[in-house]
Formats: structure tokens, sequence, C-alpha cells
């Protein structure tokens, strides 16, 4: 058996976390062993144990990726476990650690934020680039955006494989259930939902939102801001100083198809974009998109046929394309007919685990073949 460790240093459930519950949801656990290391009181520890998997949380520092003390922290976890592969989810501190202990070593980048000048000259450009290969066996881009911004950093273009993010199907409810999950947020049958699902973070471009919806409050669509982040406390302001009556804000929601399913048209903002889970997930059950066309988005939704794509970061061609939608059911359901070909076709769940675990056989294969050749 194959033994696997992943780290992740999230305090709460983004993308990353989201996209590490799918993949224990999903992978074989005849042929492999995993253990997930967090930071203790990380809001993914109770989701992964309902999955049973074995789940370690240590007292670091969340949400931060490099420490001395984060290195020694893991390297005591990695001694113990000894694994076979060591996966890490954007933390220095686990890759330095996993070298320092001899194990293979898989670094997966969620993001795609841009690069900024400094980072991609020299010498920066140099040391980041011999960092992430020094660390690194495997690099992981969850889309060609972020193999690019690997790329710009002076990764090695032979570490990185790119493997777009894949769900599964999202629950569907029945109309009873879509009935009470509307009256639970005071939400009337005839009124249209918009939804976004994301971390109230700078980089969801949640004003954005806010801007469209009160372009949008003469007509009959109410605004689902669902999860939680940094800008909670702003962004409720906002929109009480504007009375924003149509935004509707659920803080952080675990049964997040609860909300896809009552969803007619479900909203990116984002200024930076990988591959959304949620996306993928509202395109299981025919939710179709309308999202800003950061490079990760142009992937997934391809405008006029899953959905709509608008300039980033321009609110008045967000509004128009809710607008666009609100108006013409027919193109709706065109769109909804379309998101779950394009899902069944490039995003359902078991694409991105399969190919994830043929780069942990290839690494355990090679690190064994070493020791034996090294006794």
């Amino acid at each position: 058996m194959i033994r696997v460790v992943n780290v992740i240093t999230d305090s709460n459930i983004g993308g990353a976390g989201m996209v590490l519950l799918n993949f224990m949801k999903n992978t074989d656990r005849r042929e492999f062993r995993h253990t997930v290391v967090l930071p203790r009181g990380s809001m993914l520890a109770a989701r992964l144990r309902e999955l049973e998997i074995d789940t370690l949380e240590i007292d670091i520092v969340p949400d931060k990726s490099f420490s001395p003390e984060q290195v020694c922290a893991f390297r005591r976890v990695f001694r113990e476990l000894k694994p076979d592969v060591v996966h890490t989810h954007a933390s220095l501190a686990a890759r330095a650690a996993a070298r320092l202990c001899g194990c293979a070593t898989v670094h997966t980048r969620h993001c795609a934020y841009e690069n900024s000048r400094a980072l991609m000259s020299f010498p920066m450009r140099q040391l980041v680039g011999t960092v992430n290969n020094a660390l690194s066996d495997v690099i992981i881009a969850i889309s060609p955006a972020a193999a690019e911004k690997l790329l710009e950093l002076g990764s090695d273009p032979s570490k990185i494989a790119t493997m777009m993010n894949g769900a599964e199907r999202a629950r569907e409810m029945t109309p009873a259930e879509k009935a009470a999950a509307r009256a639970e947020l005071q939400i009337s049958e005839s009124e249209f939902v918009c939804s976004i699902i994301a971390r109230l973070e700078p980089v969801k471009g949640h004003g954005l939102v806010l801007d469209a919806a009160e372009a949008l409050r003469e007509l009959p669509i109410r605004f689902i801001i669902a999860g939680d982040g940094s800008l909670c406390g702003a962004l409720h302001a906002s929109a009480a100083a504007r009375d924003l009556k149509n935004c509707v804000f659920t803080g952080f929601v675990p049964d997040i198809w609860r909300i896809e399913n009552i969803t007619d048209v479900q909203i990116n903002a984002s200024y930076s974009e990988t591959s959304n889970m949620s996306l993928i997930e509202g395109m299981s059950i025919g939710v179709p998109a309308i999202a800003s066309d950061a490079e990760g988005n142009r992937h997934l939704i391809e405008d006029g046929e899953n959905g709509l794509l608008f300039r980033s970061g321009d609110a008045a061609a967000l509004a128009e394309a809710i607008r666009r939608l609100y108006s013409d059911a027919a193109e709706r359901a065109r769109m909804s007919s379309r998101a779950r070909e394009i899902y069944e076709e490039r995003f359902t769940a078991a694409v991105p685990v399969r190919k994830t675990e043929d780069v942990y056989r290839a690494l355990a294969a090679r690190r064994r073949a070493e020791k034996h050749t090294e006794e």
C-alpha cells in the first residue's frame, strides 16, 4: 500500500479544501492510505473525519505558508508517519520538511494570481524557480492559467502536470426540498436567484456583485452570497448602507448543493481564478454561470454555451449579463442543458483523481527503487 500524507494549512474550507475533499471521496483506499495534516481547529477536519480519513491536527499557525517552527513540526510528523509521498497544498514549510526527510513531494498550485514584475525578474525569478524545483518532484497546476504562472516564475516545465479540477455531481433536490430551502432564506418562488459561492476575500469580487445588485434592484432578483472570510463585516456594512434588501448573506454553508439547487444563475466575479469547484458543481446539475473573464474561468465557461463571460472588474457588464439571462428563459434552458453536457465530457470527479493517483504510483515506485539501490 502506498502511504500518502496531504498537508493543507487553511483554517476555512476554500477551493483547495474542496479539491482535497473531492479527492478523498473518490480515491482508491485499497491501494492508498491517506493522512491529512492540518492546523488545529481547521474547518476541514470534521469533514475529513466524516469520510473516515486519518486526520492529524497539529499546533501550527493556520493560513501561513512558511516558518522555521512549521518546518520542525512537519518534520516530526513525517518522521513518524514515514510516507512514500507528501502532497502539499501551498505549504512551503511542509515541502521543505518533506525534502529533509527524503520524501517524494507533490505540490498543487491552486491559484493563478498575477505575478508581480519583481517576481518575474532577476534575481527573484531565479530564486523562486530554484525553490519550487528543488522542493517538488511534481507540481500539479489545476488549470492552464496556474501552469502559466508557474512558468513565469521559473518552474521546470517537465515537473508541471496540468490537471483541471473535477467534482462529484451535486445532489439534486426535489421540488418540495427546493421550496423549503427557499423558504428558509425567505426567497419567494417567483424570485430569480443569482448566487455567488466563494470565500469573502478581495480577489473574489463580491463588491462587483453588490454593485450589480444595486443596479438591478427594481427586478425580482435575489442575490445569495454564500461564504465567509475577511470581508464579511465590510460587505454586510456596504449592503446595509445601500439598503440592498435583495442580498442574502448565508455565511459558510457546509451543504452547498442546497444553494446550487435553488440557483437560476451562478456568479463568479473573481479577478483571478483557476478551475472553480462551485462552477463545476453547478454545471453538474445544469446551473449556467455568469463569470468574469479571468483566465481560469475561460477554461470552464464557454461564452454563450454553458454561461456568459463578462469583463473582469466591470460591474455594469455583470449587471447586463444578469439582466440578459433573467429576461430569456429559453436561453437559460439551452445553457442549462449544455452545462450538464460539458460537465459529463470534462469535469467529473474521477478524471483528476485517477491522474493524481498515477503521479503517486510513479513517485512511490521511484522512491522505493532508489532505496533498494542504496541498500
